[in-house]
């Protein structure tokens, strides 16, 4: 069952008891990620989320994690286009400690100017990795590429410069103005005694701001460009991108079964068509990422420098005939099936359901019940994929990025 409370001070806790495990996974998300931030201070949420586990008033970085260690909890967190979530999982007779610890963290947090060099190094060194793995570099590229003028184009790292510029008076500015009580959500799920969590967190976020002015950002249009960046690589990267759905379109769930079609699994038409009967590629998928605001279609093919025209050409192909020919009844069957499988697979352990519950209240004020979910895989029907699939089988109107070792005509490939 998911409840959600009120604090004194107005943070919304959204609460799920699954009073047959012995664990609770604990977060405290933050509606404050790379949409929030300018090209100033690009990278900033991230950072701060780094700094939050380099030491508070009372607790060294070291003692930190020592302290999680010896009650046997896991600690973590993450930094999204929209969000950053800072969270624990622990046994339930071990969650005071483990709320002590996490909310030390989030509200105590010194940042430190030493420990904030050594951070920004440490992120540098990040984004030379991200540099070296294709296929996690040139995501970040076409989304740049597709929302090209809006705040979803930043890269949630930032940038070597604008990292290299955040102060410390910067970071603090960013939490006053970012980390407010309305902003923040705290999410739980596993068990505990209801009362006594809630009474844990009263007070907490009363130093707090209250209200945060939440800009509306226009919408730019998006018009292909084509990039193609040179390096010494053992494979060809394409990845290719057009605009999508924000989260509560009525087209997500069509979109959601079209990807899975498409090539969102082993018996997806792009995985199939393009490695097991032409032998193109090792690794080929598409993808749909949604945000409030927004969404991303995406397709990644990995290849050998010769076979790039081809694979991209192949690609163009499964397009046209999901146009021309559409979804069969046992394709479409299939799809939902899969990915009612894999929704349910991922709620059951406290962690999943602790994210899925804390994201959409703090992006969308709401839980998505599980009941919800599976009732909106299943109402997609032919019709309703036939509109999600007019936007995305255009060829003509997507970016696309190569990562290759020589020099291409990438443009030409395309249309």
């Amino acid at each position: 069952m998911i409840k959600t409370r009120k604090l004194n001070c107005g943070t919304v806790m959204v609460l799920e008891h699954i009073p047959y495990v012995q664990s609770a996974s604990i977060g405290i998300w933050a509606r404050a990620g790379a949409v929030n931030e300018t090209k100033k201070n690009a990278g900033v949420s991230h950072l701060i989320e780094h700094m939050m586990f380099k030491g508070t008033e009372t607790r060294s970085a070291k003692q930190i994690a020592e302290d999680a260690d010896k009650i046997g909890s896991q600690m973590n967190a993450f930094t999204t286009k929209e969000a950053t979530c800072y969270y624990i999982k622990t046994l339930t007779t071990n969650i005071r400690e483990s709320v002590d610890i996490l909310m030390d963290m989030f509200l105590n947090s010194t940042y430190d100017n030493n420990e904030l060099a050594k951070e920004k190094l440490v992120i540098i060194e990040e984004m030379k990795m991200i540099e070296d793995s294709p296929e996690d570099d040139i995501h970040d590229i076409i989304c740049g590429q597709v929302f090209k003028g809006m705040p979803l184009a930043q890269p949630v790292i930032g940038t070597k410069g604008s990292v290299s510029g955040i102060t410390r008076s910067i970071i603090k500015n960013y939490i006053e103005n970012e980390y407010t009580k309305d902003s923040i959500v705290v999410s739980v799920a596993g068990r505990y005694d209801e009362e006594e969590l809630v009474g844990m967190f009263e007070g907490m976020f009363d130093r707090l701001k209250g209200g945060k002015t939440v800009p509306a950002h226009g919408e730019t249009p998006h018009s292909p460009t084509y990039r193609v960046k040179v390096k010494d690589i053992e494979q060809t990267h394409i990845c290719m991108g057009i605009r999508g759905v924000k989260i509560e379109d009525e087209r997500f769930y069509a979109l959601m079964v079209l990807n899975n079609i498409l090539g969102g699994s082993m018996s997806s038409r792009l995985f199939q068509s393009i490695r097991e009967e032409k032998g193109l590629a090792y690794s080929v998928y598409s993808a749909s990422s949604s945000f409030v605001d927004d969404g991303i279609f995406s397709i990644y093919a990995a290849v050998s420098h010769e076979k790039a025209a081809d694979a991209i050409s192949a690609i163009r192909e499964e397009l046209l005939k999901l146009k021309k020919e559409g979804v069969a009844a046992d394709e479409l069957s299939a799809a939902k099936e899969q990915l009612k499988g894999g929704y349910i697979f991922g709620q059951e352990n406290v962690s999943g359901r602790m994210f899925a519950n804390g994201k959409n209240m703090a992006l969308l004020g709401r839980v998505y019940l599980p009941e919800e979910v599976i009732a909106g895989i299943d109402k997609v029907t032919n019709s309703g994929l036939e509109d999600a699939s007019g936007f995305i089988n255009d060829f003509s109107k997507y970016s696309a990025t190569i990562i290759t070792n020589r020099k291409a005509d990438l443009k030409k490939w395309m249309l």
